[in-house]
């Protein structure tokens, strides 16, 4: 039994919500996807890996509560409960697996990442960076545009200001080998567009599409064979719930990484959203709002208070 102090928001909390993750499911069902805090109480099994007070995350879903049954081989032993932590299990993980297993990446590669200053976009233009590939992230304001250059970015497009299209057509004629893209819609479109020969597209998602009704934005996809076809180019979704034996190698290198002060973990724990810090679950709405609206940098976390001599 773990008491949870800090828990993720995804943009896909709302497919989740909206029952596109699973239809069978009806409401009222929990939510939620990730968390790190401390154990309370051990079956018996788990008596021999853990001990009460330690540090640890989970990914399972129902993660938005106070407490919460995790199996102890979904658990993630931690050095500390750090929300810091926290960004590198769902959002973390589905960079370096995705990258790791469907990027190929290689030295003097071009990279692009959609929604780069958010809560795996970080990840991306990061660990693009560590495989010395040449990183173009694109962002809504130069606040963010800031930020991705403080970790390594090399050429950051704000889409409110600049013509994605025409800055992928003017800068890099030959086109990008790698996208790593989560915004769907338009920008899809124009990812799909830019791809050099033998280029590769990942769908990470498409947050652009998630508050319709169908979850989906529409793509110009009647010309995706040929495009395809006269590029020799792919295009590879990926979902991280079909990578989970993958999970636990990754966290473990994110986490080494972390530690080591090779990776920048960003936190926005919404200070300055306008009502303030996210505490409580009853933020949580406010959270995915703020995401929503595409003011966050970094990955979004709620904080969940817990006073010293609560009993269950």
């Amino acid at each position: 039994l773990f008491s949870s102090r800090f828990v993720g928001i995804n943009a896909s909390d709302i497919n989740y919500s909206a029952g596109r993750y699973d239809a069978s499911v009806k409401p009222p069902f929990d939510i939620g996807f990730e968390g790190v805090g401390d154990v309370v109480a051990l079956g018996l099994s788990a008596s021999a890996d853990y001990t009460v007070g330690q540090a640890v995350a989970y990914m399972k879903a129902g993660s938005f509560a106070e407490y919460t049954v995790v199996p102890a081989k979904q658990a993630v032993p931690l050095p500390s409960v750090k929300p810091e932590f926290l960004t590198l299990m769902v959002s973390g993980a589905t960079a370096y697996i995705s990258l790791k297993e469907l990027g190929e990446l290689s030295e003097g590669k071009k990279v692009l990442v959609t929604a780069a200053a958010g809560g795996t976009g970080q990840f991306a233009v990061q660990l693009a960076k560590k495989a010395k590939c040449h990183v173009i992230g694109t962002c809504s304001s130069d606040e963010k545009g800031g930020f991705l250059k403080s970790i390594g970015c090399d050429r950051t497009i704000n889409y409110k200001t600049e013509n994605v299209g025409s800055v992928l057509r003017k800068d890099y004629p030959e086109g990008v080998d790698v996208v790593y893209e989560s915004v769907g819609g338009k920008m899809f479109d124009l990812a799909l567009n830019s791809l050099a020969t033998k280029g590769r597209l990942i769908v990470i998602g498409f947050i652009a599409g998630y508050q319709n009704p169908t979850g989906l934005q529409p793509v110009k996809a009647e010309l995706l064979p040929a495009k395809l076809l006269k590029k020799s180019a792919s295009i590879r979704g990926f979902f991280l719930n079909h990578y989970l034996s993958e999970c636990k190698m990754a966290l473990k290198h994110l986490i080494k990484m972390y530690e080591g002060g090779d990776l920048i973990c960003e936190v926005d724990c919404g200070d300055m959203s306008p009502e303030g810090k996210f505490t409580g679950l009853e933020s949580v709405f406010r959270a995915v709002d703020y995401m929503y609206m595409g003011k966050n940098i970094g990955k979004i976390v709620v904080e969940l208070p817990h006073s010293v001599n609560s009993k269950l």
